[in-house]
């Protein structure tokens, strides 16, 4: 079995896969979990949505970002969703399918286009190449610029939206929160909160994390978090929330699901949780509509 469980990607004692399986080849990430024989992931259709990939201008280039969005006229509530270390795959668009089922314009930027694309790569040590290349000034600036994008989108109404992400994703989504006005609020899954110790994977000085600017946030953010996170430890859970108390940052707030792991929400993992996944899901449509973003 491929266990999934820490918030930037596994380390090699992670991995524990049957050479029976994938003709004798060891993978790693998505490729590996989501063609696994645990995987079910969960598929959304089409029907009713407009959805495809939009290239957004950046500061540099023209970068990719799955779109998905209800087909009839309006402006749609925006949701941003950041992926994972493993990039905009099938999950990551169910994701925004799913979202826009519920009458948002929820798009998928790929902010490591400029390095390679991590979701079929076999190779834990490519992928955190790729992943490591992609700077904390690189990722907001293509935010930056997908925020700009959609401010010019007859279909999308840029007063009222937020942002959500999964692993690197929620890590991403505490900091754009910590430092943008564009969201009027954030839901952050199980995104890493403190740097990782010196010379783990991206632990590099220059990178900032989220308890580093909790203090200054300009949006209330929902955290949902894993009891049995192998990689987030309680303690930083614990620290955020103090400091979301002290600060007086009214309307943030962290959930535990005790037994969950890292991962819970991506069903095509072995660490999917349904019952934890179904629940933070609610919670966070409920806090998108508290804030103003509701779908129809």
């Amino acid at each position: 079995m491929l266990n999934l469980t820490r918030p930037e990607g596994p380390e090699p004692e992670d991995f524990h896969l049957s050479r029976r399986l994938f003709g004798g080849v060891f993978f790693a990430g998505y490729a590996a979990a989501a063609f696994s024989a645990q995987a079910a992931p969960i598929t959304t259709d089409e029907a009713g949505l407009v959805t495809g990939v939009e290239m957004i201008p950046s500061f540099d280039r023209a970068i990719p970002a799955y779109v998905a969005r209800p087909d009839r006229r309006g402006r749609h509530p925006v949701v941003v969703v950041i992926s994972e270390v493993f990039g905009v795959h099938e999950y990551i668009r169910d994701v925004c399918r799913r979202l826009a089922k519920l009458g948002y314009v929820a798009i998928a930027t790929d902010f490591f286009v400029r390095a390679g694309d991590p979701a079929p790569v076999t190779d834990f040590a490519e992928i955190r190449r790729i992943v490591s290349a992609a700077s904390d000034q690189q990722v907001m600036q293509d935010l930056e610029a997908t925020v700009a994008w959609l401010g010019g989108q007859r279909f999308a109404d840029s007063q009222r939206m937020a942002i959500t992400g999964y692993c690197w994703g929620g890590a991403v989504t505490w900091l754009a929160c910590e430092r943008y006005r564009y969201f009027r609020c954030g839901v952050a899954w199980y995104g890493r909160l403190s740097r990782p110790p010196e010379g783990q994977f991206l632990a590099e000085p220059d990178r900032q994390w989220p308890l580093e600017l909790a203090g200054v946030l300009k949006c209330p953010v929902l955290g949902l978090y894993a009891g049995k996170d192998q990689g987030i430890p309680l303690e930083d859970v614990e620290k955020m929330k103090e400091i979301l108390v002290r600060t007086r940052k009214t309307g943030s707030d962290i959930i535990v699901y005790p037994d969950a792991q890292h991962g819970f929400h991506a069903d095509y993992r072995p660490t999917y949780n349904a019952q934890a996944a179904q629940d933070g899901w609610r919670r966070m449509v409920d806090y998108f509509r508290q804030y103003g973003v509701g779908g129809r």
